[in-house]
């Protein structure tokens, strides 16, 4: 039974999704400002947060932002009416995993939670700690290890990291890492690969990482 917050100002959309989730046999908690959301984040600690734009006391970007300073494993699926292309990006970039047009269909909402939260659950088999070209991934804490220190990873920066290390080394395309990382249904011309890869490699030590061109990335060996 996974845990799930709702951050959704709207009362009868916020019953709706309670419902659908809870009746999917998930654990529920509903938050509907800004500041009830973070306060209840830190007390349920959930697997997922399903995160509405327009709040009454601030902007969902605003919590997703402080989430991805405060707690960047955090698995965040936004849910807007606001699907303008600009906004799309944005958020994906700050950090959230997915994002859900409003209005939805109940059976696409339950196969993007459903498909986040497996995402999120280390396989079983997995080692505490993933070593490969000097790289070394603290699986559980979602941790870089570098040089003595500690740094912590987005989920996304996590996911792409790990499945670089796991296929190296081979090279993984940008389609296969987009489908990987961001889902079939990300809009395949964006650069958010890139962007991840950028971020990721100010993390490492050493420019691990290298650029296939036209093709995608490997970690060097």
């Amino acid at each position: 039974m996974s845990r799930i917050v709702v951050v959704e100002d709207e009362p009868i959309l916020a019953r709706l999704l309670g419902r659908i989730l809870s009746g999917a046999g998930h654990t529920v908690t509903v938050a509907g400002t800004v500041a009830d959301a973070l306060k209840t984040i830190r007390t349920v600690d959930p697997h997922l947060i399903i995160l509405d734009l327009v709040l009454p006391d601030g902007r969902g970007e605003d919590v997703l932002a402080e989430l991805m300073q405060s707690r960047p494993a955090s698995q965040v699926l936004v849910l807007s009416s606001m699907t303008q292309v600009a906004t799309r990006v944005g958020v994906l970039e700050g950090g959230a995993v997915d994002f859900l047009a409003k209005p939805f269909a109940n059976a696409e909402l339950l196969a993007r939670v459903h498909a986040r939260i497996r995402t999120a659950a280390p396989p079983l088999a997995v080692p505490r700690y993933l070593r490969r070209a000097g790289v070394e991934i603290d699986v559980q804490q979602r941790e870089l290890v570098s040089d003595g220190r500690r740094i912590s990873l987005t989920q996304r920066e996590f996911v792409l990291l790990t499945h670089l290390l796991q296929r190296a080394p081979e090279t993984c395309t940008r389609a296969e890492l987009l489908e990987r990382v961001w889902g079939t249904s990300y809009d395949t011309g964006t650069n958010v690969v890139d962007v991840c890869v950028r971020r990721l490699r100010s993390k490492l030590s050493q420019d691990q990482i290298e650029t296939v061109r036209n093709v995608g990335y490997r970690i060097a060996i």
